[in-house]
Protein backbone atom coordinates (compact mmCIF):
# COMPACT_ATOMS: atom_id res chain seq x y z
CA UNK A 1 0.00 0.00 0.00
CA UNK A 2 2.91 2.17 0.21
CA UNK A 3 5.24 3.16 -2.86
CA UNK A 4 8.02 4.96 -2.16
CA UNK A 5 9.38 5.25 -5.71
CA UNK A 6 5.55 6.56 -6.68
CA UNK A 7 5.95 8.71 -4.02
CA UNK A 8 9.42 9.94 -4.91
CA UNK A 9 7.75 10.58 -8.26
CA UNK A 10 5.31 12.58 -6.75
CA UNK A 11 7.71 15.17 -5.43
CA UNK A 12 9.53 15.28 -8.84
CA UNK A 13 6.28 16.65 -10.15
CA UNK A 14 4.95 18.91 -7.68
CA UNK A 15 5.16 22.28 -8.06
CA UNK A 16 6.33 25.01 -5.56
CA UNK A 17 3.96 27.09 -3.69
CA UNK A 18 0.16 25.17 -4.45
CA UNK A 19 -1.65 25.07 -0.74
CA UNK A 20 -4.48 22.61 0.16
CA UNK A 21 -6.07 23.26 3.02
CA UNK A 22 -7.64 20.41 5.74
CA UNK A 23 -10.16 21.86 8.78
CA UNK A 24 -11.78 19.84 10.86
CA UNK A 25 -15.28 20.69 13.00
CA UNK A 26 -17.45 19.13 15.89
CA UNK A 27 -20.87 18.09 15.09
CA UNK A 28 -22.80 18.84 17.84
CA UNK A 29 -26.47 19.01 18.91
CA UNK A 30 -28.54 22.06 18.39
CA UNK A 31 -29.40 22.48 21.92
CA UNK A 32 -26.76 21.00 24.42
CA UNK A 33 -23.73 21.18 21.96
CA UNK A 34 -22.42 17.84 23.03
CA UNK A 35 -21.35 16.02 20.10
CA UNK A 36 -23.54 14.03 17.94
CA UNK A 37 -22.79 11.27 15.53
CA UNK A 38 -24.21 12.66 12.43
CA UNK A 39 -21.01 12.61 10.45
CA UNK A 40 -22.69 10.03 7.82
CA UNK A 41 -26.00 12.10 7.62
CA UNK A 42 -24.02 15.16 6.54
CA UNK A 43 -21.49 13.36 3.77
CA UNK A 44 -24.70 11.86 1.91
CA UNK A 45 -26.90 15.18 2.46
CA UNK A 46 -23.48 16.95 0.68
CA UNK A 47 -23.61 17.51 -3.38
CA UNK A 48 -21.48 19.03 -5.28
CA UNK A 49 -17.66 20.57 -4.81
CA UNK A 50 -18.96 20.09 -1.23
CA UNK A 51 -19.49 16.26 -1.43
CA UNK A 52 -16.56 16.11 -2.80
CA UNK A 53 -14.61 18.40 -0.46
CA UNK A 54 -16.19 16.26 2.70
CA UNK A 55 -13.91 13.57 4.29
CA UNK A 56 -14.46 11.65 7.58
CA UNK A 57 -12.16 11.67 10.45
CA UNK A 58 -11.82 9.04 13.20
CA UNK A 59 -15.02 9.76 15.31
CA UNK A 60 -18.71 9.96 13.63
CA UNK A 61 -19.18 13.21 15.68
CA UNK A 62 -16.22 14.91 13.30
CA UNK A 63 -16.74 16.44 9.96
CA UNK A 64 -13.77 17.59 7.98
CA UNK A 65 -13.67 19.58 4.82
CA UNK A 66 -10.57 19.78 2.40
CA UNK A 67 -9.94 22.82 -0.31
CA UNK A 68 -8.15 20.58 -3.07
CA UNK A 69 -5.30 22.13 -4.57
CA UNK A 70 -5.24 25.94 -5.56
CA UNK A 71 -2.17 27.00 -7.60
CA UNK A 72 -1.59 29.61 -4.27
CA UNK A 73 -2.73 30.65 -1.17
CA UNK A 74 -4.89 32.57 -2.17
CA UNK A 75 -7.04 29.90 -4.65
CA UNK A 76 -7.26 27.59 -1.62
CA UNK A 77 -9.00 29.90 0.43
CA UNK A 78 -11.41 31.20 -2.06
CA UNK A 79 -11.51 27.64 -2.50
CA UNK A 80 -12.29 26.44 1.20
CA UNK A 81 -14.41 29.73 1.23
CA UNK A 82 -17.05 28.14 -0.84
CA UNK A 83 -16.78 24.72 1.03
CA UNK A 84 -17.15 26.73 4.47
CA UNK A 85 -20.38 28.24 3.66
CA UNK A 86 -22.20 25.04 2.12
CA UNK A 87 -20.62 23.03 4.80
CA UNK A 88 -22.63 25.17 7.62
CA UNK A 89 -25.39 25.84 5.59
CA UNK A 90 -26.00 22.13 4.90
CA UNK A 91 -25.69 21.96 8.91
CA UNK A 92 -28.33 23.85 9.57
CA UNK A 93 -30.48 22.25 6.86
CA UNK A 94 -29.77 18.58 8.85
CA UNK A 95 -30.41 20.14 12.39
CA UNK A 96 -26.76 20.63 13.66
CA UNK A 97 -24.20 22.93 15.29
CA UNK A 98 -20.33 23.10 14.12
CA UNK A 99 -17.36 23.82 16.60
CA UNK A 100 -13.87 24.50 16.03
CA UNK A 101 -11.76 24.39 18.70
CA UNK A 102 -9.06 21.66 19.59
CA UNK A 103 -10.64 19.35 21.72
CA UNK A 104 -14.57 19.69 22.65
CA UNK A 105 -14.88 21.36 25.96
CA UNK A 106 -17.11 19.33 27.60
CA UNK A 107 -18.61 15.84 26.10
CA UNK A 108 -17.39 12.52 27.25
CA UNK A 109 -14.65 10.62 24.69
CA UNK A 110 -15.93 7.30 25.84
CA UNK A 111 -19.54 8.00 24.23
CA UNK A 112 -18.39 8.69 20.68
CA UNK A 113 -18.18 6.11 18.31
CA UNK A 114 -15.41 5.74 15.69
CA UNK A 115 -16.76 5.51 11.55
CA UNK A 116 -16.81 2.71 9.92
CA UNK A 117 -13.69 2.80 7.12
CA UNK A 118 -11.28 0.72 6.16
CA UNK A 119 -8.55 2.92 7.52
CA UNK A 120 -9.91 4.47 10.84
CA UNK A 121 -11.12 0.52 11.76
CA UNK A 122 -7.73 -0.24 12.00
CA UNK A 123 -6.22 2.51 14.12
CA UNK A 124 -8.92 1.83 16.49
CA UNK A 125 -8.05 -1.60 16.49
CA UNK A 126 -4.59 -1.09 16.44
CA UNK A 127 -4.23 1.95 19.26
CA UNK A 128 -7.17 0.88 20.99
CA UNK A 129 -7.54 3.35 23.87
CA UNK A 130 -5.35 5.61 22.39
CA UNK A 131 -7.72 6.23 19.56
CA UNK A 132 -10.87 6.54 21.62
CA UNK A 133 -8.72 9.02 23.63
CA UNK A 134 -8.41 10.89 20.79
CA UNK A 135 -11.54 13.53 20.26
CA UNK A 136 -9.89 16.58 18.99
CA UNK A 137 -9.77 18.70 15.70
CA UNK A 138 -6.87 20.58 13.92
CA UNK A 139 -6.20 22.50 11.06
CA UNK A 140 -3.89 20.75 8.24
CA UNK A 141 -1.75 23.36 5.45
CA UNK A 142 -0.14 21.42 2.79
CA UNK A 143 2.44 23.40 0.51
CA UNK A 144 3.61 21.59 -2.56
CA UNK A 145 7.63 21.23 -2.47
CA UNK A 146 9.37 19.70 -5.86
CA UNK A 147 11.73 17.66 -5.39
CA UNK A 148 11.78 14.69 -2.64
CA UNK A 149 15.13 15.98 -0.63
CA UNK A 150 14.15 19.35 -0.65
CA UNK A 151 11.09 18.85 0.84
CA UNK A 152 12.90 16.47 3.76
CA UNK A 153 14.99 19.29 4.08
CA UNK A 154 12.34 21.84 4.49
CA UNK A 155 10.45 19.29 7.00
CA UNK A 156 13.84 19.24 8.89
CA UNK A 157 14.24 23.23 9.23
CA UNK A 158 10.47 23.27 10.59
CA UNK A 159 11.02 21.20 12.84
CA UNK A 160 11.73 23.80 15.53
CA UNK A 161 9.24 25.86 14.06
CA UNK A 162 6.39 23.84 15.30
CA UNK A 163 6.46 24.93 19.02
CA UNK A 164 5.49 28.68 17.62
CA UNK A 165 3.08 27.63 15.86
CA UNK A 166 1.85 25.63 18.19
CA UNK A 167 1.64 28.12 20.67
CA UNK A 168 -0.13 31.05 18.37
CA UNK A 169 -2.70 28.50 17.33
CA UNK A 170 -3.49 27.21 20.95
CA UNK A 171 -7.79 26.73 21.24
CA UNK A 172 -8.14 23.80 23.31
CA UNK A 173 -7.29 24.57 27.57
CA UNK A 174 -10.94 22.43 28.00
CA UNK A 175 -11.30 18.39 27.82
CA UNK A 176 -13.65 16.43 30.23
CA UNK A 177 -15.37 19.10 31.12
CA UNK A 178 -12.52 20.41 33.26
CA UNK A 179 -10.17 23.52 32.55
CA UNK A 180 -7.11 21.29 31.94
CA UNK A 181 -4.41 24.39 32.31
CA UNK A 182 -3.09 23.47 29.30
CA UNK A 183 -3.30 26.16 26.25
CA UNK A 184 -3.47 23.11 23.85
CA UNK A 185 -4.89 19.91 25.29
CA UNK A 186 -5.56 18.72 22.13
CA UNK A 187 -1.47 18.76 21.77
CA UNK A 188 -1.13 16.77 24.50
CA UNK A 189 -3.61 14.07 24.12
CA UNK A 190 -3.04 13.40 20.38
CA UNK A 191 1.11 14.21 19.92
CA UNK A 192 1.66 12.46 22.91
CA UNK A 193 0.12 9.39 22.83
CA UNK A 194 0.04 8.49 19.13
CA UNK A 195 2.74 6.30 18.35
CA UNK A 196 5.05 8.30 15.21
CA UNK A 197 3.59 11.49 15.89
CA UNK A 198 5.04 14.95 17.09
CA UNK A 199 8.29 16.27 15.57
CA UNK A 200 9.78 13.85 14.23
CA UNK A 201 13.75 13.27 13.73
CA UNK A 202 16.03 15.09 11.23
CA UNK A 203 16.26 13.20 8.66
CA UNK A 204 18.55 15.28 6.02
CA UNK A 205 17.87 13.67 2.71
CA UNK A 206 15.28 11.39 1.18
CA UNK A 207 17.44 8.09 1.09
CA UNK A 208 16.83 8.52 5.17
CA UNK A 209 13.46 8.88 5.27
CA UNK A 210 12.60 6.30 2.75
CA UNK A 211 14.46 3.90 4.75
CA UNK A 212 12.99 4.63 8.00
CA UNK A 213 9.66 4.17 6.32
CA UNK A 214 10.62 0.69 4.58
CA UNK A 215 11.72 -0.51 7.56
CA UNK A 216 8.23 0.78 9.36
CA UNK A 217 6.79 -1.10 6.26
CA UNK A 218 9.38 -4.28 6.44
CA UNK A 219 8.51 -4.73 10.21
CA UNK A 220 4.27 -4.43 9.63
CA UNK A 221 4.75 -1.26 11.95
CA UNK A 222 2.80 0.45 9.48
CA UNK A 223 0.69 -0.53 6.11
CA UNK A 224 -0.34 2.86 5.43
CA UNK A 225 1.65 5.84 5.05
CA UNK A 226 -1.25 7.94 7.53
CA UNK A 227 -0.11 5.98 9.99
CA UNK A 228 3.17 8.00 10.03
CA UNK A 229 1.54 11.33 12.53
CA UNK A 230 4.47 13.30 12.55
CA UNK A 231 3.20 17.33 13.44
CA UNK A 232 5.03 17.81 9.93
CA UNK A 233 5.85 15.54 6.99
CA UNK A 234 6.04 14.56 3.21
CA UNK A 235 2.82 13.94 1.85
CA UNK A 236 3.78 11.10 -0.32
CA UNK A 237 0.37 10.86 -2.55
CA UNK A 238 0.18 15.21 -2.92
CA UNK A 239 4.15 16.06 -3.22
CA UNK A 240 4.00 18.85 -0.37
CA UNK A 241 5.15 19.52 2.85
CA UNK A 242 2.10 18.87 5.36
CA UNK A 243 1.72 20.80 8.77
CA UNK A 244 0.05 19.64 11.27
CA UNK A 245 0.44 20.99 14.68
CA UNK A 246 -2.46 23.42 14.72
CA UNK A 247 -5.48 23.42 17.24
CA UNK A 248 -8.67 24.19 15.27
CA UNK A 249 -9.86 27.51 14.44
CA UNK A 250 -12.85 29.15 16.52
CA UNK A 251 -12.99 31.50 13.43
CA UNK A 252 -12.22 31.80 9.42
CA UNK A 253 -9.88 34.85 10.04
CA UNK A 254 -8.07 32.98 12.66
CA UNK A 255 -7.01 29.88 10.08
CA UNK A 256 -6.49 31.69 7.38
CA UNK A 257 -4.27 33.51 8.95
CA UNK A 258 -2.10 30.83 10.22
CA UNK A 259 -2.57 28.67 6.78
CA UNK A 260 -1.01 32.23 5.15
CA UNK A 261 2.21 31.93 8.30
CA UNK A 262 2.51 28.56 7.25
CA UNK A 263 2.83 28.47 3.65
CA UNK A 264 5.25 31.58 4.00
CA UNK A 265 7.11 29.42 6.82
CA UNK A 266 7.31 25.99 4.11
CA UNK A 267 8.27 28.61 0.93
CA UNK A 268 10.98 30.10 2.86
CA UNK A 269 12.21 26.80 4.40
CA UNK A 270 12.31 25.97 0.57
CA UNK A 271 13.86 29.40 -0.37
CA UNK A 272 16.71 28.76 2.22
CA UNK A 273 17.71 25.50 1.33
CA UNK A 274 18.10 26.50 -2.11
CA UNK A 275 20.35 29.27 -1.26
CA UNK A 276 22.26 27.30 0.70
CA UNK A 277 21.40 29.04 4.06
CA UNK A 278 23.34 27.20 6.95
CA UNK A 279 21.41 25.03 9.11
CA UNK A 280 22.26 22.69 12.25
CA UNK A 281 19.97 20.26 13.14
CA UNK A 282 18.58 21.45 16.54
CA UNK A 283 18.43 18.49 19.10
CA UNK A 284 14.93 16.56 19.41
CA UNK A 285 15.54 17.60 22.97
CA UNK A 286 15.61 21.07 22.91
CA UNK A 287 12.59 20.92 20.51
CA UNK A 288 10.33 18.84 22.73
CA UNK A 289 11.07 21.39 25.17
CA UNK A 290 9.42 24.27 23.47
CA UNK A 291 6.78 22.18 22.70
CA UNK A 292 5.54 21.69 25.83
CA UNK A 293 6.12 25.38 27.12
CA UNK A 294 3.76 25.91 24.23
CA UNK A 295 1.09 23.28 24.51
CA UNK A 296 1.28 24.44 28.60
CA UNK A 297 1.42 28.18 28.63
CA UNK A 298 0.73 28.99 24.84
CA UNK A 299 0.84 32.81 23.90
CA UNK A 300 1.04 33.69 27.34
CA UNK A 301 4.17 31.68 28.33
CA UNK A 302 7.80 31.88 27.03
CA UNK A 303 9.89 29.76 24.54
CA UNK A 304 13.26 28.88 24.41
CA UNK A 305 15.43 31.15 21.68
CA UNK A 306 17.19 27.97 20.34
CA UNK A 307 20.04 29.98 18.56
CA UNK A 308 20.80 32.24 21.85
CA UNK A 309 19.66 29.47 24.46
CA UNK A 310 17.35 32.23 26.37
CA UNK A 311 13.87 32.53 26.94
CA UNK A 312 11.88 34.66 24.79
CA UNK A 313 8.22 35.46 25.07
CA UNK A 314 6.03 33.41 22.82
CA UNK A 315 4.84 36.85 21.26
CA UNK A 316 8.83 37.77 20.30
CA UNK A 317 8.68 33.99 18.66
CA UNK A 318 5.84 34.86 16.53
CA UNK A 319 7.65 38.04 15.64
CA UNK A 320 11.00 36.65 14.25
CA UNK A 321 8.73 33.95 12.01
CA UNK A 322 7.64 37.49 10.10
CA UNK A 323 10.90 38.63 10.30
CA UNK A 324 12.30 35.40 9.20
CA UNK A 325 9.67 34.92 6.20
CA UNK A 326 9.21 38.45 4.97
CA UNK A 327 11.02 37.94 1.74
CA UNK A 328 8.95 34.55 1.07
CA UNK A 329 5.52 36.41 1.44
CA UNK A 330 6.84 39.24 -0.73
CA UNK A 331 7.73 36.67 -3.65
CA UNK A 332 4.75 34.89 -3.55
CA UNK A 333 2.28 38.16 -2.66
CA UNK A 334 1.28 36.26 0.86
CA UNK A 335 1.17 39.36 2.33
CA UNK A 336 1.15 39.88 6.15
CA UNK A 337 -0.85 37.23 8.41
CA UNK A 338 -3.92 38.77 10.17
CA UNK A 339 -3.26 37.82 13.36
CA UNK A 340 -5.39 38.71 16.66
CA UNK A 341 -3.91 40.38 19.66
CA UNK A 342 -5.26 36.91 21.80
CA UNK A 343 -5.65 33.55 20.39
CA UNK A 344 -8.48 31.43 21.29
CA UNK A 345 -7.20 29.62 24.35
CA UNK A 346 -6.32 33.41 25.82
CA UNK A 347 -9.84 34.64 24.76
CA UNK A 348 -11.12 31.43 27.24
CA UNK A 349 -9.45 31.74 29.45
CA UNK A 350 -10.50 35.61 30.33
CA UNK A 351 -14.20 34.25 29.61
CA UNK A 352 -13.12 31.89 32.70
CA UNK A 353 -11.85 34.16 34.90
CA UNK A 354 -15.65 36.10 34.21
CA UNK A 355 -17.22 33.39 35.83
CA UNK A 356 -18.20 31.64 32.74
CA UNK A 357 -18.45 27.29 32.86
CA UNK A 358 -16.73 25.64 30.34
CA UNK A 359 -19.54 24.53 28.66
CA UNK A 360 -20.40 28.42 28.35
CA UNK A 361 -17.62 29.10 27.01
CA UNK A 362 -17.63 26.62 24.35
CA UNK A 363 -20.85 27.65 23.22
CA UNK A 364 -19.57 31.24 22.86
CA UNK A 365 -16.91 29.60 20.56
CA UNK A 366 -19.41 27.90 18.43
CA UNK A 367 -20.88 31.29 18.09
CA UNK A 368 -17.69 32.57 16.79
CA UNK A 369 -17.33 30.05 14.23
CA UNK A 370 -20.84 30.27 13.02
CA UNK A 371 -20.58 33.78 12.67
CA UNK A 372 -16.97 33.60 10.42
CA UNK A 373 -17.20 30.38 8.90
CA UNK A 374 -20.80 30.48 7.87
CA UNK A 375 -20.52 34.06 6.39
CA UNK A 376 -16.59 34.55 5.69
CA UNK A 377 -16.73 37.42 8.00
CA UNK A 378 -13.59 38.19 9.86
CA UNK A 379 -14.14 38.60 13.73
CA UNK A 380 -13.60 41.80 15.73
Amino acid sequence: MIDLAAAYEAFGASVDGTVGLEEEFAICDPQTLELVPRFEELRDAADGALAESISGELIRSEIEIRSGRGETLADALALQAGHRRALFALAAQCGVRLGATGTHAVSDYREQAFIDTEHYRRVADGLQWVAKRNNTFSLHVHVGVQGADRAIAVCDRLRPVLPTLLALSASSPFYDGMNSGLSSARTQMFTKTFPRCGVPDHYGDWQAYSDYIDLLIRTRSIVEYTQVWWSVRPHFGFGTVEVRICDAQPTAGESDALASLITACVLQAAADVDAGVPYEAVPGRLVEENMWRALRNGMDGKLLDLARFVEVDARASVEELLVWTAPAREAHALGEPALRERNSTQRQRALIAEGLSPRDVYAQTVQETEATYAQEVPAA
